[in-house]
């Protein structure tokens, strides 16, 4: 157990932590996909229901 604790603390003196101003970016990438996304699902949502209502 311990041996597994060291090499983790030793792995995360590895690791490279992204900076500010990187990970706001990163934020506002996710972000605005995901509105993109969202708009584009419910665009198609909206043309199904509406070709689903042309038959019933």
């Amino acid at each position: 157990m311990f041996k597994f604790i060291k090499s983790v603390r030793d792995e995360m003196k590895n690791v490279t932590w992204p900076t500010g101003k990187r990970l706001r970016k990163d934020v506002s990438i996710v972000i605005q996909t995901t509105v993109l996304f969202a708009i584009f699902f419910g665009v198609v949502d909206l043309g199904i229901q509406f070709i689903i209502g042309l038959f019933v």
